[in-house]
């Protein structure tokens, strides 16, 4: 009896887990600690970056913000997931939808306690995030380029935050947020590829459902040739150090992903172009490490 409740409970943290993207979190907690230490405040000590009271506070209700995010999302999104991703909806259908909206409610008023240990500004913003993801989630997504525009503004908005405290200004930043947000732009569009038949069916009116899979190629092909600029400024105008040789690789999978797209037309293989991006998200995570890896072990060591 007591192995079958705690399986139960295993299975339901892992539906949970499942629910809010508990790796993308991770993910992007690791990312904003990086990019303040490597990128917006490089000059300080890693101690003083690590151990600011102020920034652990933020990136704690950017994390607890988006992870109600995601619980949002899927509430409003249940219908159309079971057709789109039927075996992780499965998953996290262990947890009931009145369980999702209290952890929502929890992670809220915990983001915005968590803010107002910074300042009252920091409450508002976070207030005004928590709405607008709200927002997105219930009507905004449904409605044609509006719903690429936010969502890619909403994934984008963590990074800001952390911009803004740092009151960092230099034309690099801008650059790197500026590829950042192609990619990440991409990436909502090819999810929009991927999902085309649950979209269909619950009436979301998405770039390939209204203009088809042709016009939605050519959009992303246009994108691609953008994403371009910014990454060769970053290797030709700006020393990043051996980050360089991750934009020449993301340059190499972005001719890859162009040539893949236009002979993709099922739904694994729109996947795998989502994937490509997603690994070019996350492997430049990682790679700020490169920008001055003699830097990096000398504020380590």
């Amino acid at each position: 009896m007591a192995s079958t409740s705690n399986k139960r409970l295993l299975l339901k943290m892992l539906s949970l887990f499942s629910v809010v993207r508990g790796y993308n979190i991770l993910v992007l907690i690791l990312a904003q600690y990086l990019t303040s230490a490597f990128i917006l405040a490089p000059e300080l000590a890693l101690r003083e970056v690590f151990f600011d009271d102020n920034l652990f506070f933020l990136i704690l209700s950017s994390a607890t913000v988006i992870a109600s995010g995601y619980i949002i999302n899927n509430f409003y999104d249940s219908e159309k997931d079971l057709i789109n991703r039927p075996k992780k909806t499965m998953l996290d259908r262990f947890v009931s939808q009145r369980t999702k909206l209290s952890v929502y409610f929890i992670l809220n008023l915990l983001a915005i306690f968590f803010a107002s240990y910074v300042s009252f500004k920091a409450v508002v913003f976070f207030s005004v995030y928590i709405f607008a993801i709200w927002l997105y989630s219930h009507r905004l997504k449904r409605i044609l380029f509006l719903g690429n525009l936010v969502a890619s503004i909403l994934t984008i908005t963590p990074f800001f935050v952390i911009f803004i405290y740092y009151k960092n200004f230099q034309t690099v930043i801008f650059i790197h947020a500026t590829f950042l947000y192609l990619m990440i732009v991409m990436r909502e569009l090819v999810k929009d590829l991927e999902n085309m038949q649950g979209d269909l069916v619950q009436n979301y009116h998405t770039i390939p459902i209204v203009y088809g899979e042709k016009l939605s190629k050519f959009f992303l092909t246009i994108l691609s040739i953008l994403a371009v600029i910014p990454t060769m400024l970053l290797i030709t105008r700006f020393d990043t150090g051996y980050m360089e040789y991750y934009f020449y690789t993301s340059l190499i999978l972005l001719i890859f992903f162009v040539l893949f797209l236009y002979f993709s037309k099922v739904k694994w293989q729109f996947l795998l172009l989502h994937n490509i991006l997603k690994f070019i998200i996350v492997a430049g995570v990682f790679s700020i490490l490169l920008i001055d890896i003699d830097e990096v072990l000398n504020r380590v060591f």
